[in-house]
C-alpha cells in the first residue's frame, strides 16, 4: 500500500518540498511528472526510452483503456504492468476529464456518467464503482476517483452541482475500495471551479475520507494562468501535508515550477509529447521550433544543457530534415528529447529543495528562459 514521506521542506518562505512515495512498484521520488501514455503507450517512445529519460510513474486513461482493447484482454494479460511491460508505477486516471472533453456524448447523474463510445457509438456507465473496479483490473499502483470537470467560464451554480455528485461519488468509490480491499491507492479529487469557497468546501468534504492522497482537477480548462495559480495556491494548503498532492493535466516548464513552489508534489500533461509531435522543443532558454528555416544548417544539438539521447547524438538541422519529411523517427526523437527535458527539470528542482536553494534555482530558471 502507498506510503509518502516528507524528505524536505524548502525554506525561503516557499511550499516547495520533497518527498517519497512508496507503492508496490517501487518509490518515486517527488515532485515528480508522469508522462501520459492514454492508451498503454505514451505516443512515439518505448518503455526502454522512457527508462533512459528517468521516468519514475506513467499515466493510463481508464476511459480509452476500457474501450480498447478492455478490461478482458488487459486482465486475460494480467494487468497493465504486464501487458505494456513496464516494471514500475503507474496511476490511471478515472475518465471523469474525457467525460468533459466529450461532454456530447456523456449524461451525468447521480448514479454516475452514461455515455456514447467516440469509437463506434455504443453505450455504456461508469458509476463511481465501476470505474474503480475498471482500475483494479488494470492494476494500476494509484488509481482516482470518479469526479465531474466543468470548463472555463462555469457559474457558480453548475460548479456547486459539479462539486456535490464529485463528492458523493468519492464517497461511493471510496467505500467500494475498502470493501474490496484492494492493493491499489485511490485518490480523491478536488473540485469547484475558478471559486474559492467551493473549492474550500470540495477540500473540506474529501479530505474528511481518508484517502491516501488527493488531486486537484478542473484547471487548466481554459481560464487565464494567473487564476489557475491563484486557484491552487487557495487550494493545495487545504489538503493534508502528510498525503502527495497532485495538480491534474499541467502543464508548462514554468507551470510545474511555479506549482512546485506552491507545494504540488505530482503533475502530469501531454504537452511535452504532443508538442514534441507538432514540432516544438523545450529547452533550458525557452522553446523552439525545429521547422524553423533558421535550424537547416545548424551543428547544435537541441539543448547544449541536456543529456538525452537525442541531444548526445542529433544536430537541429537534422531534426528539422525529420520533422519536414515528416519521417516518423522525428515523432520518437522530438519526444524523447521533450520528456527528458521534463523529467531533469522535475530532477533539478528536487536537488534544489534538498540543498535548500530552489529559490535561487528557480530565478535562474527564469534568466536562462529569456536568452533564447
Amino acid at each position: 500500500m502507498l506510503k509518502f514521506e516528507i524528505s524536505k521542506q524548502a525554506q525561503q518562505n516557499s511550499s516547495a518540498r520533497t518527498g517519497e512515495i512508496h507503492t508496490d512498484h517501487g518509490r518515486i521520488q517527488t515532485p515528480v511528472f508522469m508522462p501520459v501514455g492514454t492508451l498503454g503507450s505514451v505516443k512515439s517512445v518505448s518503455v526502454e526510452d522512457l527508462d533512459h529519460c528517468n521516468a519514475q510513474i506513467i499515466l493510463g486513461n481508464t476511459y480509452h483503456l476500457y474501450l480498447r482493447p478492455g478490461c478482458e484482454v488487459i486482465g486475460h494479460l494480467d494487468g497493465l504492468h504486464e501487458f505494456i511491460r513496464w516494471n514500475k508505477p503507474m496511476l490511471t486516471d478515472s475518465g471523469g476529464f474525457q467525460f468533459f472533453s466529450l461532454a456530447k456524448l456523456a449524461k451525468f447523474t447521480d448514479e454516475g456518467v452514461a455515455f456514447q463510445s467516440h469509437i463506434d457509438g455504443s453505450r455504456h456507465m461508469f458509476s463511481p464503482e465501476r470505474a474503480v473496479e475498471i482500475q483494479m483490473i488494470l492494476g494500476s499502483d494509484i488509481m482516482m476517483s470518479l469526479d465531474w470537470c466543468v470548463g472555463y467560464p462555469a457559474t457558480e451554480k453548475q460548479a456547486l452541482q459539479a462539486l456535490e455528485k464529485t463528492t458523493l461519488w468519492a464517497k461511493r468509490g471510496f467505500d467500494f475500495w475498502q470493501e474490496k480491499g484492494a492493493k491499489n491507492n485511490l485518490f480523491g479529487i478536488v473540485q469547484g471551479g475558478m471559486h474559492k469557497h467551493l473549492r474550500t468546501l470540495s477540500a473540506r468534504q474529501l479530505t474528511s475520507i481518508d484517502f491516501p492522497g488527493f488531486a486537484i482537477g478542473g484547471l487548466s480548462v481554459g481560464e487565464p494562468k494567473e487564476l489557475m495559480y491563484e486557484m491552487a495556491e487557495h487550494t493545495l494548503p487545504l489538503l493534508p501535508e502528510d498525503k502527495p498532492r497532485y495538480i491534474m493535466g499541467v502543464g508548462t516548464p514554468q507551470d510545474l515550477v511555479e506549482l512546485v513552489g506552491m507545494g504540488c508534489d505530482m503533475f502530469d500533461c501531454v504537452m511535452p509529447s504532443r508538442n514534441a509531435r507538432n514540432g516544438q522543443l523545450f529547452t533550458s532558454r525557452g522553446t523552439l521550433n525545429i521547422s524553423n528555416a533558421k535550424f537547416r544548417l545548424d551543428k547544435d544539438p537541441v539543448d547544449t544543457d541536456c543529456k538525452c539521447y537525442t541531444c548526445c547524438n542529433y544536430s537541429r538541422a537534422y531534426l528539422r530534415h525529420l520533422y519536414k519529411s515528416r519521417e516518423l523517427l522525428a515523432y520518437r526523437l522530438n519526444t524523447i528529447h521533450n520528456l527528458y527535458y521534463y523529467l531533469d527539470l522535475m530532477a533539478q528542482m528536487r536537488t534544489a529543495i534538498n540543498q535548500d536553494r530552489f529559490a535561487a534555482f528557480k530565478h535562474d530558471f527564469y534568466l536562462k528562459q529569456s536568452e533564447e
